[in-house]
Parts: structure tokens; C-alpha cells; sequence
């Protein structure tokens, strides 16, 4: 998918190596040994995922990942040379998505990035998207129609994401059941459909005249909503 992926790392020559590494996963990977410079760059560019060290320089990653919680939820991945169960415990404490300690083989950081990025997706956490009369607030997880609350369930509030982060692009099933976190499948993927009209409904979205959500016939679904340009 061409995720970003932003390391802090004071170790440059582990962050050489995840570089080239991580590029065969199809990963663009930016470096940086101070936190300063990581987080000036991910102010300018927010990237998918982020990779901390917890032993940095000047502050460390405890301090530099709640600063990172005060404004965005792009995942986070700690990483330690130290292995105490507190450091766990307090870098999930303070919004961290995984935590791995050193050393570690390279494979087992893609695998928990993959994961990550399967549980989620990169939004700025004071982000509220407007289409039309929808509304979604994404650090709330809740969306409004015309100026009124819609009650979404977490599946349908996690396939609406998917089709924003997604918008313009069809969606077939395969990719929907592979992609939505946190449910529990039916062993058939007609259950996507049911979802979906769930989704519609609430949505009041025709499917014969779609605001949202468009049918390819054949193949799957297409978000088909224009953001408001004030946003």
C-alpha cells in the first residue's frame, strides 16, 4: 500500500538498517536520531505509523509519545533496549499501539507494523471530515446527519472509515473483510453486504441514487461523497 513509516532513534546504524529493510516491504521509511527533528517532520508530513525508542536524547520517548497523543493518533510503536514490564506498561499507558523491546529481528517489526496498520488507519486526532450533510469526527467516533446524531455501531463506523480512507477507489469484499478490525466475520462474505445496507440505512443513502456509497456491480463498493471544500 506504500505506508509511510516514521523512526526516532537515536542508533544510526539500526536505523540504516530498517531503512533498507523496510523498503522491501514497500515501506517509505524517514529517520531521524533526535526527537525534535521527528517531530518537526511529522508536523509537516503526517506519516502512517510511527516507530519510538524510548533511550533518546535530550527527552525521552514516554514524554515525546504524549506529545504526539496530545494532537495526532497515527499508531505508535515503542521500542526498548530495556526490559522491564513498567515500560511497557507505561508506554500503552500514555497511547502507544505496540511495544517491542531490543533486539529484535527485523521480520517481527514488519509483522506488528502490518498489524498495526490492519487495526487502523493514519488520522490527524482533531480531524472532522464534512461530505454534504455528513459529518465525521473520527477522535470521537461519531458522525451526524443533517445536523442530527446517527448511532453507529463499532463495524459500521469502522467500514465508513475504510471507505473514506479509501474514497474514489472500489472496494471489493475481500479487501473490506481484510481490512475492518474488531469483527467477528461471517464465514461468507455476503455478510459485508448486510453490513453495508446496516450503513445505508442509517445513512439514508439510496443505493439506486447513492449520496455515499455506490454499488460496482461485480466487484464491491466505491465511497463516492465530495468533502466540503471549507474543509
Amino acid at each position: 500500500m506504500g505506508h509511510t513509516i516514521l523512526i526516532i532513534d537515536d542508533d544510526e546504524k539500526l536505523n540504516a538498517l530498517l531503512r533498507e529493510y523496510l523498503k522491501k516491504y514497500n515501506f517509505t521509511v524517514k529517520t531521524f536520531s533526535h526527537p525534535e527533528e521527528g517531530l518537526r517532520s511529522l508536523k509537516q508530513d503526517l506519516p502512517d505509523l510511527i516507530i519510538l525508542d524510548i533511550m533518546l536524547p535530550g527527552r525521552d520517548g514516554f514524554e515525546i509519545c504524549r506529545e504526539i497523543r496530545r494532537d495526532y493518533t497515527v499508531p505508535v510503536i515503542m521500542l526498548t533496549a530495556r526490559g522491564e514490564v513498567t515500560d511497557r506498561i507505561v508506554g500503552l499507558e500514555l497511547g502507544a499501539d505496540d511495544y517491542l523491546p531490543k533486539p529484535f529481528e527485523p521480520r517481527e517489526l514488519v509483522a506488528r507494523i502490518q498489524a498495526v496498520l490492519r487495526r487502523g488507519y493514519r488520522q490527524n486526532q482533531k480531524e472532522i471530515r464534512k461530505y454534504g450533510p455528513l459529518t465525521v469526527d473520527f477522535q470521537k467516533h461519531t458522525i451526524t446527519l443533517d445536523g442530527k446524531a446517527v448511532d453507529l455501531t463499532t463495524a459500521e463506523f469502522e467500514i465508513l472509515s475504510l471507505f473514506i480512507k479509501r474514497a474514489g477507489k472500489v472496494l471489493d469484499r475481500n479487501y473490506i473483510l481484510d481490512n475492518v478490525r474488531g469483527i467477528e466475520w461471517e464465514a461468507f462474505d455476503r455478510s459485508v453486504d448486510v453490513m453495508v445496507s446496516r450503513l445505508r440505512h442509517k445513512l439514508h443513502d439510496d443505493p439506486r441514487h447513492p449520496r455515499f456509497i455506490k454499488t460496482v456491480w461485480g466487484t464491491g463498493y466505491m465511497f463516492v461523497a465530495e468533502e466540503n471544500d471549507e474543509n
